[in-house]
């Protein structure tokens, strides 16, 4: 039996680890997208059973593309807040930086932001990617807000994602990203 192994990498900023999911990272997620919180990312009321097969596709990636949704761990306390990295389904168009934060108390202190960017310089450099997008709720303010603060703009040209079951009224917007050497 052949077994693909992977060297994991772990990310550090001023304030935060980021890193693989592991199992005792579940109950903050189901906690999230069980909440009103997570509507914008296409879930809210979430069952753990619907939670357990969102949180499995994001430990998956890591598996099976050497990368995925990155934990943000806060240094000082170990609380998980959310998950922010490089994200691409094979039924992607494009590779995506996603985020939600999933501790409300960890919203407005500048956390998403200083994740992404390490997470977006990582892809960039080590997955040597050229391009990345973030497909965002319309109606998330918090979000567009957190990539046009990256330097990403807003692309109507960007294919979509056929997201499987999208709320009524949904508007997906695409935010290109821009390679972290143009930022300086």
């Amino acid at each position: 039996m052949s077994l693909v192994t992977h060297q994991f990498p772990v990310l550090e900023t001023e304030r935060l680890t980021l890193r693989p999911p592991q199992m005792s990272d579940f109950d903050a997620c189901a906690d999230f997208l069980a909440s009103p919180r997570s509507v914008a990312i296409g879930a809210g009321n979430a069952t753990r059973t619907d939670a357990w097969k969102v949180f499995a596709r994001i430990a998956g990636m890591w598996m099976l593309r050497g990368f995925g949704l990155f934990i943000l761990e806060e240094k000082t306390t170990g609380k998980v807040l959310g998950g922010i990295g490089p994200w691409y389904p094979i039924t992607w168009p494009e590779k995506e930086l996603g985020w939600s934060i999933w501790a409300a108390d960890a919203e407005g202190k500048g956390y998403a932001y200083e994740a992404a960017s390490a997470a977006r310089d990582h892809a960039f450099s080590t997955l040597g990617w050229d391009t990345a997008v973030s497909y965002i709720d319309a109606d998330n303010a918090r979000s567009i807000a957190l990539a046009e603060r990256l330097g990403a703009v807003r692309d109507p040209d960007a294919q979509l994602p056929d997201f499987p079951a999208e709320p009524e009224n949904f508007e997906c917007l695409a935010y290109r990203h821009p390679r972290p050497e143009a930022l300086q």
